[in-house]
């Protein structure tokens, strides 16, 4: 399943944002965000599963996947909210009659669909956070490391460089990516924009983003449910029920046998997960004072 391909554009304030749709257009919305080195592509399973029943909205953040990637590019996580809510206006689910939509969101889609919420108002009809950045600390080391001396790595011959993707990509997943998937997750960072753009978003983001907001999740006034791997070696799962005690009513599920890149190692107990929650007829949590 390496076909993947995001047919629509979408020029915002970021650069050209490469998107899709799957399902009818008259069936509930559901936007799913992806994470960092990766992109909608990740999301492939889900959104066909959830088609059906679903208006399903894919995108690749500026500087990811499909999407504009060019120098001097704004691709923090800042930006990155203000594209998101952007795409919500232009998709017309920002007080459409389509909207509002669930969203699911994984990594740091997680602190973007947060960003979004909490200081730009987009408004979501419930929430999936698939272990996300959304606590600090946040970053290891080596992702520290390359954020730190990315004009360096930048420079690094395009078979290292891939060599090194390839490795830090393959390691979120806890299961073991399949060959043709490592080789298209690796794709999106090499070449002449590639690669520099690989290490221009590491070295854009920054704790500040999570820091700005985590003591406002307690503001959060619609059905939020966290999926977690179990086996995250990125993220532990137990920032997981931290982030669920921070949350009015958050719903946690952690996912036996699946690393940080759960839509690979468990796509369909992830897919249940999700798709219970989002036809479920849970009620608003109360506010928490």
């Amino acid at each position: 399943m390496t076909e993947w391909t995001l047919d629509r554009t979408f020029p915002s304030s970021s650069g050209e944002v490469r998107w899709a749709a799957f399902g009818s257009p008259g069936s509930p919305p559901v936007v799913l965000l992806h994470g960092t080195p990766f992109s909608s592509y990740v999301w492939r399973a889900l959104a066909r599963a959830f088609a059906p029943d679903q208006r399903v909205l894919v995108w690749d953040m500026p500087g990811f996947g499909a999407s504009e990637k060019s120098p001097g590019q704004d691709v923090s996580l800042d930006a990155q909210a203000r594209v998101f809510t952007e795409l919500l206006g232009h998709w017309g689910l920002s007080g459409g009659p389509d909207g509002p939509p669930a969203v699911v969101a994984h990594d740091f889609g997680g602190c973007v669909a947060l960003r979004a919420h909490l200081l730009h108002g987009a408004a979501y009809e419930r929430l999936v956070l698939v272990d996300p950045v959304a606590l600090a600390p946040w970053g290891s080391p080596a992702y520290r490391l390359l954020g730190a001396h990315g004009d360096v790595f930048a420079q690094l011959p395009p078979a290292l460089h891939r060599a090194l993707v390839r490795e830090y990509v393959s390691s979120a997943s806890h299961q073991g990516l399949a060959p043709a998937v490592l080789e298209r997750l690796a794709d999106d960072w090499c070449g002449a924009a590639g690669q520099p753009a690989f290490y221009r978003q590491i070295r854009q983001n920054d704790q500040r983003y999570t820091d700005e907001i985590q003591g406002r999740y307690g503001e959060l006034e619609l059905p939020v449910l966290i999926c977690w791997g179990a086996e995250d070696t990125w993220i532990p799962a137990a920032r997981g029920a931290e982030l669920a005690a921070l949350i009015p009513g958050a719903e946690l599920r952690l996912l036996a046998g699946a690393g940080h890149l759960v839509q690979e190692d468990a796509p369909a107990e992830l897919a249940a997960a999700v798709g219970r929650f989002l036809h479920s007829g849970r009620t608003l949590p109360a506010r928490r004072s």
